[in-house]
């Protein structure tokens, strides 16, 4: 070895550092700053250094067959006893574990607290949403409060607040819209009318056979979207598919709730302007609907225009004063309720409606109607609708119910949670409900409020039921402009996203791409398309990074047996002779050339260099006329046998997950390769499952699974064994002689 790599050898990292001991173990690792960087190399003993070869001993698998299997189940899961069955309805009521022990002095306070102003919150968004699902006013009371008693039974989260949201609004109201026009209801006007409903749009309805009319028809199709939408949801909790939501990542989510508040605002915008709009369906219809709206903007009702930016300059301010001083604040100003008693009183005295034309909310009826099994013959129209709507519905409700778990340290069961929020539909779409889950925003202001338990849900239904039993009437003067200003105030937090941006894209540039295409496919095409289209390109990208993952080569940390990228740090020590390669994905089909044109280039080309010595011996043969065979045959055999630097390659297979038949062919492929011009393979690392491919594809003989290490420091003390001790047996047991 030169003197110059004694000397990088002799001077360690601690004298470097000038004696830094920040670190215990004594390991000093500096991250890499330059491209390019001389390493340390180690000395090679001539001698041979004996080391400990690591054995472990596998499991024996016990060899079941599939009927004793299914038997066994089905033999602990149909038994029944006493202890299991109580086991079973404690586990789906919650309520009965956790409501005998709750602690009345250190919990009622905030849980009556809390659900008091969730339901005055409640209360003027129900109304709102309503609007938003093509539904009378009543529906939305009903819906929230239904869901709060339900999830009081049966939810595991304690803080989170199901009832409407914006986004399944809008996905029901797309629905009910397209089966009214299918049903041949009256297309003049674009939602069912909240007061009285004109005689053009009484039709006898030929699915049920009875008269009904336009809102009665669309509370039809929307409690039978929701029926499936929670049966949906009950049977991904029966069958524990839960994993489905694995598959809408938060980046996917949030683009998605981003575009479908592009829909919202867009669907709200005829309201503010008091203009009398078809709504529109389908792909575009965001584009279309604000064709239809400047195209009509000289029809601006100016009541309804005047009433929507008083009632903006009022909510915005407040909204942002209680957001500001959320910390300082025993609860948010109920700015919303204060709104839509104001705008009550000025539209009933000043007789908007009939001195000005300004739409209004009509006629909310006190009490609950009989109960009403969903339209059966409308599941097959609607069926499809409701898977979406089902997944969105249990995603959204899991991902808050288990962040807020986590953030005041108790557990929720996911399956639990689709059980609750599938019956949150079931039994309310009996009850001319539509669907529900939780709202992030809703959910904010119960924790920040004071909540404790699932108690709160009560106090919140039993507000909502006073308004449905006495004070529903008076909003019969209530302006729908009034109501969509508080759709569109409400979905300020999902358009602030914009402002994340930045830092999203510092941390995950991916994420950042997938939330853009989620957001425009949502919004531009429409919101069943968009959340496809999310997934979809979702997948893709994961499938992307495993295409092209990144891949180097590994030096050892000094003072351990710690390998890092020498790339990325500085002060790694290599040997000569051996090359430590990783690869940071799966190697599957898609990805194998990729691992053999990275391994390639990070060492040495085996095909090359044959083709090299080929061309190098027949170059020789013709320079030099070789008169004699026994010469001839020596100078073939010494070109041949030409030796390379490089003796072995050590695979780091920590990172790979799995391997299909594509990636064991490519190792065999690679090692043989490799063999050929006298370097030898190491793996190093495999993981069970690795290892199991490599011995079911037969990688190596018997004789031969020795060369598969458990650590990378073990097969590089290997390596360097057997460069000094060819043909001798070392301490392994296997022989390295070549002939």
């Amino acid at each position: 070895m030169s003197s110059e790599s004694k000397e990088q050898h002799d001077l360690s990292p601690r004298d470097s550092t000038e004696g830094d001991d920040s670190s215990p173990s004594g390991i000093h690792v500096e991250v890499q700053r330059e491209s390019s960087t001389d390493f340390k190399q180690f000395e090679t003993n001539d001698q041979c250094r004996p080391y400990h070869r690591i054995l472990i001993e596998c499991q024996e698998k016990s060899d079941t067959n599939f009927k004793e299997f299914v038997i066994k189940k089905l033999q602990k899961n149909c038994q029944c006893s006493p202890a299991k069955a109580k086991n079973m309805i404690l586990g789906f009521l919650p309520v009965l574990q956790w409501l005998p022990k709750y602690d009345l002095k250190k919990n009622i306070l905030g849980d009556v607290m809390s659900g008091l102003i969730v339901g005055i919150l409640l209360v003027p968004q129900s109304i709102a949403y309503s609007l938003l699902a093509g539904q009378e006013p009543v529906y939305g009371l009903y819906t929230s409060f239904f869901a709060s008693i339900i999830y009081f039974l049966l939810g595991t989260s304690r803080h989170i607040s199901v009832g409407i949201f914006g986004v399944l609004c809008l996905m029901i109201g797309e629905t009910v819209d397209r089966e009214l026009q299918k049903a041949g209801y009256d297309n003049a006007h674009s939602a069912p009318s909240l007061g009285m409903v004109s005689n053009g749009s009484m039709l006898l309805n030929h699915t049920s056979g009875r008269i009904c009319d336009k809102s009665c028809y669309a509370i039809m199709v929307g409690s039978t979207v929701t029926f499936m939408a929670g049966v949906y949801q009950v049977a991904m909790g029966l069958f524990q598919v839960g994993f489905v939501s694995v598959y809408l990542s938060d980046a996917l989510l949030s683009g998605f709730v981003t575009g479908a508040s592009f829909t919202i605002l867009t669907s709200q915008a005829k309201y503010l302007l008091g203009l009398n709009l078809p709504r529109s369906n389908g792909v575009g219809s965001l584009i279309t609907t604000w064709i239809h709206v400047f195209r009509n903007i000289h029809k601006t009702n100016i009541c309804d225009l005047i009433t929507s930016l008083l009632c903006l300059l009022v909510l915005l301010p407040t909204k942002e004063l209680n957001e500001h001083f959320k910390s300082k604040l025993k609860a948010p100003i109920p700015i919303e309720l204060v709104v839509v008693v104001a705008a009550t009183l000025a539209s009933h005295f000043g007789k908007l409606h009939e001195n000005y034309n300004s739409s209004i909310a009509g006629h909310i009826p006190t009490g609950f109607m009989p109960p009403k099994v969903p339209e059966w013959n409308l599941i097959p129209s609607v069926a499809v609708d409701a898977i979406a709507i089902s997944i969105i519905g249990f995603a959204i409700t899991v991902s808050l119910s288990e962040m807020f778990a986590k953030k005041h340290g108790y557990t929720v069961r996911a399956n639990q949670e689709m059980y609750a929020i599938g019956f949150c539909n079931i039994i309310p779409s009996f009850f001319h409900c539509f669907t529900t889950s939780a709202a992030l925003a809703k959910t904010l202001v119960k924790e920040s409020t004071g909540c404790q338990t699932q108690l709160s849900g009560v106090v919140t239904a039993l507000v909502l039921l006073l308004v449905l039993l006495v004070i529903a009437p008076l909003f019969y003067s209530l302006q729908k402009s009034v109501l969509a200003v508080i759709t569109i105030v409400n979905l300020r937090g999902a358009l602030r996203k914009f402002r994340d941006l930045p830092k999203m894209w510092n941390i995950s540039r991916m994420d950042t791409v997938i939330w853009f295409v989620t957001m425009l496919s949502s919004a531009l095409l429409s919101t069943e398309i968009g959340l496809l289209v999310g997934v979809c390109f979702s997948m893709f990208c994961v499938i992307l990074r495993t295409q092209k993952p990144k891949s180097s080569l590994l030096g050892l940390v000094e003072e351990s047996e710690v390998f890092e990228s020498v790339s990325a740090y500085k002060n790694l020590q290599t040997k000569p002779g051996i090359k430590i390669f990783r690869f940071v994905a799966p190697l599957y089909y898609i990805n194998k050339e990729c691992f053999k044109s990275a391994l390639y280039k990070q060492t040495v080309n085996p095909i090359l260099i044959k083709v090299a010595w080929k061309k190098a011996a027949k170059r020789k043969i013709k320079e030099e006329v070789v008169t004699l065979g026994g010469i001839q045959d020596e100078m073939s055999v010494q070109l041949s046998h030409d030796p390379l630097e490089l003796h072995t390659i050590v695979i780091d297979c920590s990172a790979i997950q799995f391997l299909d038949t594509a990636g064991i062919h490519t190792l065999k492929e690679v090692r043989r390769d490799y063999e050929a011009i006298g370097i030898q393979v190491l793996l190093a690392q495999c993981n069970p499952s690795v290892r199991d491919s490599l011995t079911k594809g037969e990688y190596c003989k018997k004789e031969e699974e020795n060369l598969l290490f458990y650590s990378v420091y073990e097969a590089m003390a290997f390596a360097e064994v057997s460069k000094n001790q060819k043909g001798i047996c070392v301490p392994n047991g296997l022989s390295l002689s070549s002939d």
